[in-house]
């Protein structure tokens, strides 16, 4: 079992103007996928504290993988890559492209993600879109992936070769 953290990030949801579905939706996915939930969370579109949260969550609660919703499209306030790109050691591009290409068979506007996906110290971290239906779809589409990955990153799996 591995352990996430959640970060929404949302003016609106951080002000209780909008109810966050999306973070329910990754936690209710993560849930049947035999992951803990160790911390989830509603920021606003704040560089310097979805920054802070993700360090918090990789170096202090030491989980494996944060999950961030919302906050990678075009608007001013978008700033979840940014936030993700200043802390990450590695970047995990493949993550990212890889959920783009799929988004792209059901909208031509997955063009317009920003996302991003790294690696600080042992905890991966993927951006994910900011709706219930691309969260569901881009979660549903990368979450067996994403275990193989966690394990390699943990050391509970060394060998990735197919058999």
């Amino acid at each position: 079992m591995f352990n996430v953290g959640i970060i929404t990030a949302s003016d609106k949801g951080y002000k209780n103007e909008r109810e966050d579905k999306s973070g329910e939706v990754i936690e209710e996915i993560l849930r049947k996928n035999n992951y803990k939930v160790i911390k989830k969370i509603i920021l606003p579109d704040d560089k310097k504290m979805l920054s802070e949260e993700m360090i918090n969550m990789s170096d202090n609660l030491k989980v494996d993988l944060i999950l961030t919703t919302g906050g990678t499209g075009f608007s001013k306030r978008d700033v979840t890559p940014e936030a993700t790109r200043e802390i990450v050691h590695r970047l995990a591009p493949g993550i990212s492209e890889a959920i783009r290409y799929y988004s792209l068979q059901i909208t031509p506007r997955a063009m317009l993600s920003r996302a991003v996906s790294g690696i600080r110290n042992e905890t991966l971290i993927v951006n994910l879109p900011g709706s219930p239906k691309a969260v569901r779809e881009s979660l549903d589409y990368i979450i067996g992936s994403l275990k193989h990955g966690l394990e390699i990153l943990t050391g509970k799996a060394t060998e990735c070769a197919r058999e």
